[in-house]
């Protein structure tokens, strides 16, 4: 069966074989930062709402939270 020479193969695609360039690598590299910032931020921003829940549930309760 003859091969489709129509569409690229895995060893033409750079990043492939491990020739990525280096500008490639740091732009996911900085995404990657990023997203972990943007992450970080949401997280301490919830974090006062879910202590608050589970003092209003400890208090109806009397169940110690966690």
């Amino acid at each position: 069966m003859a091969q489709n020479t129509g569409e690229p193969s895995l060893r033409k695609i750079d990043d492939y074989v491990g020739n990525e360039s280096k500008q490639k690598r740091n732009t996911v590299r900085l995404i990657v930062i990023v997203l972990l910032i943007i992450g970080a931020i949401f997280t301490y921003l919830k974090e006062p709402e879910a202590t608050q829940n589970a003092k209003e549930i400890q208090e109806k309760t009397l169940i110690p939270a966690k």
